[in-house]
Parts: C-alpha cells; structure tokens; sequence
C-alpha cells in the first residue's frame, strides 16, 4: 500500500467510547469533566469534529464555572452557529442516553487517548514523509527531527498521578533512611570528594556547565571525571561523549596516558624510556576495554541530532550520563540570525534533554576575554563571563568554572611540572546547594587533576562509591 493510500483510509478512532465519554460529562458533569481535563486535556482527542464541537462547549462552560447539561451545551453551540451542523438538541439527547452509567468513564477515557495517538502517530509519519523530501536540509538533521517527533509521542503523554502529601512524607524519610544506610546515591560521584560533598554528585535532570578559558584544561578535567565514573567507581557506568572540538584517536590516547600516568608526548617522540611506561600502558589499555564509554566525535553537531543520538544511547545502552565537549561549538540546526539566540535554543535543548532522559548532563563551555582583563582575585571568573549568552546560566543547575594560572606551567622544571600546579573548582551557581570553592593540582605531564583530599568511610555525600578510587579520586 502506497503512503498516498495509507493517508486516504479512514484514521482509527472508537466512536462508541467517545460517545461515551461525552455523554458522561452530561450525566455527571462536575467529576466526570474533571477526570476528562486529566485524562485526556482537550476535545482535540475526538476524532468525529461534532464530537470535538461538542467538547470544546463542555469544556468552556466548565472554564467559565457555569452549569452543564443538554440545554446549556445545546445554547453555547447555537451562539457559536454550530448546533445544527452537529445534528441539533436531538443528536445531543441521543448521546447523553447512550449509556445508563458512567462507572466506566476513566476505561472509556483511556480508549479514546490510545486512538488519538494513533492519529498522531499516523499525522507525525505523514509529516516525516514530507521532510524526507525537503532538499534544503541535511539527512542527519532530517533523522533526528524524525527520532525527536517520535519520540515526543511515545513519551508525551504520560500523565503522572497525583500522590497525597503525606505518601511524600514517607517516600521521604524511605530516602534518607537509605541514605545513612549507604543503600541509595544521591548523583553520581565525579571522583572529586571535595567537590561531590559541595554539589552531592551529578544527579539526574540535571544540566551541570563545567566553563573556563581555552588551554586551561576543561576537556582534561572532563576526561578525568568519565574514567572515574566509568572505572575508578565501584559500580560502573555508560558515559556518553560527544567532542566537537577532538577527534576519537585523541580522546582515546589521552584517557589512555591519564590511566597509565605516561606523558602523552612520548607518542609523538617515541620515547617509552622511562622504567615501566609501555607495561603501564599495556596494563590501561586492558582495564579501558572494560569502560562503557561511547565517543561521538562530530564536528558542528545540531542539538537535534545530538539528543537523537543520545536516545538512542539511552534505548540501547541505557547511559547513565551525557559529556559534551563544548557547547559553543554546536549549532541549533535552524537559521537563526543572532548567535546569542542561537546559543540560548542550543543551551535550553540541553536543559531538555536532562530532564526527558533523567540524567545528568556535564557541558564544557568557554569563557568570553573579560575575565583575563583582570587581574588578582578579580581576575577569577563570573558568572557574566560565560560567552555569548546569558540562557546559559540560566538553564544550567550548576555552573562550575575551572581557574588556574596558565603562566604556573610555563618555565618550570620537570620535578614541578610533575608535582602539580594549583587549581580551583569554582561553583558558582548551584540551584539545589551551596556554592564554594575546591582546591586541585593539575599535572601537566599526564594531563591530570588530582583532588587536595581524600574520600573517608563517614563522609561521601554521593554514597560511599568511589573508595577504590586512585589518583583522580585522591
């Protein structure tokens, strides 16, 4: 059957159960049109458009607070010149005595929005037929509106319940009886105690912005934190990374390094000479087999094709999180004429994503020039250095800017270079927490950071989860 075909048969609908659930709200209006609003939300789920008619009047009467029955439904639509296009007061006395009771109003209701998913399925694929012929768009781009539109139906119409205060009361201290018990984490650890004691981890819906200026080691620091989360944690977990700036050789080659403790340059020289190097290297090579760690190194990505992909991680491998490597590097996948416009649809895509997916998503970003026109503590960033738009702060959860002297690693001998060079965390946002500062040492040879402090049996804010934790953690 051709999709010309397809589009001309008549859509599936249940004209008994929407008959039904009308002649409900006119037998019993006042809960009936109630369990209507939660159920089902608008008249746009009848198929039949006098049924539509019919329930769009139901429900303004019911806005406006005035009586509903025959007579006043049958008045709204004669106002509106719509009643005798229905079928007149006959055809509304016909379905108010279509049924004796309306004790099957919630199952009636239930029908009616199985249907109308299926007509939306159906217009969504009809509509997905036209784009695949648009020739002024990119097929990648194409497939995620697709995946998106799709997605949006399957996961739209969930309608959660309305629990009492006091089930919350005790689903809460369920929680915090987990919690002292070590039994339930909070957000996932970042290897950093120090910093998961300040943000209690990375915890799911959330969007975490981890900004600073170029060469100050965000992507290393990004890396740092996908291999303890995806190794170094006692319970292992799928990462996602989407570079826009390295390629996969180059993100793997680093990780590699870190987790041997090898300077990367002795790939480019050749010289494994120091006691050790290439059995280290073997030995890391071996246990990043082991990492559920999935790389993405697209170029220019859109935010649509981005959070395609990352649902279909999520569907296949069941992510537990999502890295992109860097937000001002994507596009927004629509022309938009002003860049900051543009970084703010990017910024509000990523906010989305957490939250349809229920993880956390770590962001890299850069930092606009006013914060090195500083100097001293001024110099340190701010929010308002964030660049090109202010969506930016206000989407994330959290805003953790990476600081360092970028001169410190500059004409220093190897024996400083090895032992570290100071480094802070700034949180300066944290909308569930506190704000504060953490301390690291950076090791420019292996591209590391290292926490200041160490995790203790008694204070792991995210569970007693990273212990086994080595270099990064500690």
């Amino acid at each position: 059957m051709s999709p010309v075909q397809a589009q001309e048969r008549p859509q599936p609908h249940d004209p008994g159960a929407e008959r039904a659930v009308l002649a409900s709200m006119l037998l019993e209006p006042r809960p009936c049109v109630d369990t209507f609003i939660e159920k089902l939300g608008s008249e746009k789920v009848f198929y039949s458009p006098a049924f539509r008619a019919i329930g769009r009047a139901i429900l303004e009467l019911q806005k406006e607070d005035k009586g509903i029955d025959i007579i006043t439904v049958a008045d709204r639509l004669s106002r509106e010149g719509r009643l005798e296009h229905i079928g007149g007061e006959m055809f509304l006395l016909d379905i108010q005595n279509s049924i004796a009771t309306t004790a099957n109003m919630e199952e009636w209701c239930r029908i009616v929005r199985g249907y109308s998913i299926l007509r939306e399925m159906i217009g969504t694929c009809a509509q997905s037929l036209e784009k695949c012929y648009s020739p002024d768009k990119d097929v990648e781009e194409i497939v995620g509106e697709i995946e998106s539109d799709i997605y949006n139906i399957r996961h739209g119409h969930t309608q959660p319940e309305i629990i009492e205060f006091s089930k919350y009361i005790e689903e809460t201290f369920r929680q915090v009886e987990k919690i002292i018990m070590n039994q339930v984490e909070i957000g996932i650890p970042t290897g950093y105690c120090d910093l998961d004691r300040l943000i209690i981890g990375l915890k799911p819906g959330e969007m975490i912005v981890l900004a600073a200026r170029p060469s100050i080691g965000k992507t290393s620091l990004a890396l740092n934190i996908v291999r303890n989360i995806a190794l170094k944690a006692s319970k292992s977990r799928s990462v996602a990374f989407f570079s826009l700036e390295m390629t996969a050789e180059q993100l793997t080659r680093r990780l590699l390094c870190t987790e041997a403790g090898v300077s990367e340059s002795r790939f480019y020289d050749g010289s494994f000479n120091k006691k050790g190097e290439l059995m280290r290297l073997t030995k890391a090579a071996g246990t990043l087999r082991n990492a559920n760690i999935f790389i993405d190194p697209t170029s220019g990505i859109t935010i649509a094709e981005l959070s395609a992909k990352a649902r279909r991680l999520k569907m296949k491998h069941n992510i537990d999180i999502v890295v992109i490597d860097y937000l001002q590097l994507m596009k927004a996948g629509s022309n938009i004429d002003s860049r900051q416009q543009e970084v703010a649809e990017i910024s509000s895509g990523i906010k989305k994503l957490a939250k349809d997916l229920n993880i956390p998503v770590l962001v890299l970003a850069q930092l606009n020039r006013e914060v090195e026109k500083t100097s001293g503590k001024a110099s340190k960033p701010r929010l308002s250095h964030l660049r090109e738009s202010g969506a930016i702060e206000q989407d994330a959860d959290i805003v953790v800017f990476l600081h360092r002297d970028r001169d410190e690693t500059k004409d220093v001998s190897p024996e400083v270079l090895e032992k570290g060079v100071d480094a802070e965390l700034i949180v300066e946002k944290n909308r569930n927490g506190a704000t504060g500062i953490v301390g690291l040492k950076f090791i420019p040879q292996i591209m590391e950071f290292r926490s200041n402090s160490r995790y203790s049996d008694e204070d792991n804010p995210a569970k007693n989860d990273n212990n086994s934790m080595n270099r990064s953690g500690q």
